[in-house]
């Protein structure tokens, strides 16, 4: 049981690590996505519209990207929660 905490802890601290890491990530890829939004307003040009495009969807699959990595922290702490929570009882 407490190997099992041990494995659980160590994957909790790794998921936050890559949470951290990818909020920062995220950040680039918003600040990017709202420049080439500029851009694009005012060259008022096909080109800079599809820059735009592209940042967006960029920015979108690090939104998933942070969500899902967000979610395996969320399991990880259930996880551990219950494995404390045996341990206690």
């Amino acid at each position: 049981m407490q190997e099992r905490l041990t494995e659980v802890h160590e994957r909790l601290v790794k998921a936050r690590q890559e949470v951290a890491i990818l909020e920062e990530q995220m950040l680039v890829f918003t600040e990017t996505a709202e420049d080439a939004r500029i851009r694009a307003l005012v060259a008022e040009t096909p080109l800079a519209s599809r820059d735009w495009h592209e940042a967006r969807r960029h920015e979108e699959a690090m939104q998933r990207g942070l969500a899902s990595a967000r979610a395996r922290v969320a399991e990880l702490e259930r996880a551990q929660d219950e494995l404390l929570s045996k341990l206690v009882v």
